[in-house]
């Protein structure tokens, strides 16, 4: 447990940095043995809970006592005393160097051969790196001269230690060591490279299939961890991809894909076999596309997850889409519009019937902005209807229906009877066709408001690809009220913002007016624990509103060019996605390189 001696010599260091005051050390020495039994308490019951055991080794260490406390700090109020703060401050009084453990940085194979899963555990070690003759490891008790030399003498090798927050590396060994036995347990229960249907079988009949829990069956498990370390990364995707002898487990976080671990041959169909009985597919069915959905909890919070399947040369690849509600449905002032677009987009919005779309490829946040304006415009005395395919996520406020072609409910079809339940607010997940886009007219015309998205590129584009499904010009300009076009980038890190300049061809390549010879002042991340060290945390939108002025509506009847009408929506003030890409640089939101890869093939007038 608690060594006195150490909590006083680290209450007395942050004392020394101006951190805490005099009281505070009283308060901890007071209280300290009581809050460690309780922190023990909650800790082994986490630790059953993650490891699937009873029997769990786990001792409160000081810096993990103060902490808990969450003391203000005494030189910044707004802040207060966390572990990161009080490790690196140990770090530096020990002259250690300070890591921050990031699992997507770490090398699975060594962390998990180098120590064993209790060894790690008990004594909370992680290594990190490793050559012929060094081995670097990350340590949460720094006192622990005993272990050092154990290591050096168990691996015969030079021991350099690093100090790191005892949360993240219990994450690491967690994560890493329970996948890692989870796989050899399925390993050793799939030993063939077609694992027996009847296996499987057997194997999901121990376990409920709705359920989440941590269970001793292996795969379970293995799906299990990869989920929660995916709701703790903010991952949109899951990617499971089976290769020539192995899997491949990938992450999409803030639009960018991640490896995360690398599986088993054998394992990789008993792991998509479970996530399909999760989401009610048909497990014996591996030559078609599948689709299906279920929900979890993570932290309290309902986590809604969309299951795709396709065959691939290798096997069945799985996708998991992660729908946070948290993301989905947002206040439209925090999807990054500035003041002026806001404006106009709830003018849009606030109007008692005719059409607004909302245009951009796939990934480009239209469902975000698309839910979040419905429950911007929800009231008691509005009824919304949504056409979906598939119903992204479930809420109570819309009356949701999911198209079935097979059955004959499409957009087209399904929106002739929707009109006969009284609708304010129609919206239609995608116009994909003549008889879609000819409904949705008829239902804007007879005093609808209907909102629905189109696969293209800029907004005046819009116009032209709804008039190729034969829409009558005269019509599309008595109805259509806007048209937004948008993109999602990554945002800079507000944690370790920095000050930069964009260089003469970076402003150039922008076509910045008047930027030659300049230095333009923007920010960049310089990585950090908060961000992951990627220097970006987070993603915001770039915008392109096109209200529908008579101008505008004159040149649609005319059936004029998609230059010409976007030529005259810039007259009117339009900003282009890459102006506003350019502001947002300007703003320090985001870099010269995130709206390059987003706006690069767009034309700039």
């Amino acid at each position: 447990m608690i060594r006195a001696d150490r909590l006083s010599e680290l209450l007395d260091l942050l004392i020394a940095r101006g951190y805490l005051h005099a009281g505070q050390k009283g308060d901890v020495q007071n209280r300290g043995r009581e809050q460690a039994r309780h922190i023990l308490l909650d800790k082994r019951a986490e630790m059953r809970r993650l490891l699937g055991r009873h029997r769990v080794d786990y001792r409160v260490t000081e810096t993990e006592l103060v902490a808990s406390f969450r003391f203000r700090r005494h030189d910044n109020p707004e802040e207060v005393v966390d572990e990161e703060l009080i490790t690196r401050t140990l770090a530096d009084h020990l002259g250690l160097p300070f890591v921050h453990l990031d699992p997507l940085k770490l090398d699975y194979k060594l962390v998990t051969e180098a120590f064993g899963g209790p060894f790690a555990e008990r004594n909370l070690v992680v290594a990190i790196d490793e050559d012929a003759t060094n081995l670097t490891v990350a340590l949460a008790d720094p006192w622990d001269d005993n272990l050092l030399r154990e290591l050096a003498r168990f691996k015969n090798k030079a021991i350099h230690p690093v100090l790191a927050e005892k949360s993240r590396v219990l994450q690491v060994i967690v994560e890493f060591h329970g996948f890692r036995r989870s796989m050899r347990k399925a390993e050793a229960a799939f030993q063939s490279d077609l694992p027996d249907l009847a296996n499987l079988e057997q194997l999901y009949a121990l376990d409920g299939a709705g359920e989440l829990e941590a269970t001793d069956q292996p795969i379970v498990r293995a799906v299990w961890y990869l989920l929660n370390y995916a709701f703790e990364q903010r991952a949109s995707d899951i990617h499971l991809e089976p290769k020539r002898d192995e899997g491949w487990v990938r992450m999409r976080i803030d639009g960018v894909l991640h490896t995360i671990h690398r599986l088993p041959k054998a394992v990789h169909p008993a792991m998509v076999s479970r996530i399909k009985m999760l989401g009610r597919l048909d497990i014996a069915e591996r030559r078609r596309p599948q689709d299906g959905r279920f929900k979890t909890s993570f932290k309290q919070y309902e986590v809604e997850l969309r299951v795709s399947t396709v065959p691939t040369a290798f096997g069945e690849k799985v996708v998991i889409r992660v729908f946070d509600p948290g993301v989905l449905i947002q206040d439209i002032e925090n999807l990054g519009f500035f003041p002026r677009e806001m404006n106009q987009w709830r003018n849009l919005l606030g109007g008692s019937s005719g059409m607004v779309l909302v245009v951009g490829p796939t990934g480009s946040g239209k469902t975000t902005t698309l839910y979040s304006s419905l429950h911007f415009m929800h009231s008691p005395r509005i009824n919304i209807v949504t056409l979906e395919d598939p119903i992204e996520m479930v809420h109570e406020a819309f009356n949701q229906i999911p198209m079935q072609p097979k059955i004959g409910v499409t957009f087209g079809s399904a929106l002739k009877n929707v009109l006969r339940q009284d609708p304010d607010v129609v919206m239609v997940g995608e116009i994909r066709d003549g008889e879609t886009a000819e409904n949705a007219v008829q239902a804007a015309l007879t005093g609808h408001m209907v909102l629905s998205t189109l696969h293209t590129g800029e907004a005046a584009g819009a116009v032209a690809r709804l008039l190729d499904l034969d829409v009558l010009p005269f019509l599309l300009a008595g109805v259509l009220n806007g048209v937004l076009a948008q993109r999602l980038v990554r945002k800079v890190c507000t944690s370790c913002a920095v000050d930069d300049v964009l260089t003469e061809e970076q402003a150039m390549a922008l076509h910045i007016k008047g930027a030659r010879g300049r230095r333009l002042k923007v920010k960049r991340g310089e990585g950090c624990i908060k961000c992951r060290y990627t220097g970006y945390k987070g993603r915001t939108g770039l915008f392109e509103m096109m209200p529908i002025t008579p101008r505008i509506a004159r040149l649609i009847t005319e059936k004029a060019p998609q230059q010409e009408i976007k030529r005259e929506a810039l007259n009117d003030g339009m900003l282009t996605l890459r102006d506003y890409g350019i502001m947002k640089i300007a703003r320090g939101e985001t870099t010269f390189e995130e709206v390059m890869a987003v706006t690069d093939d767009l034309a700039l007038f």
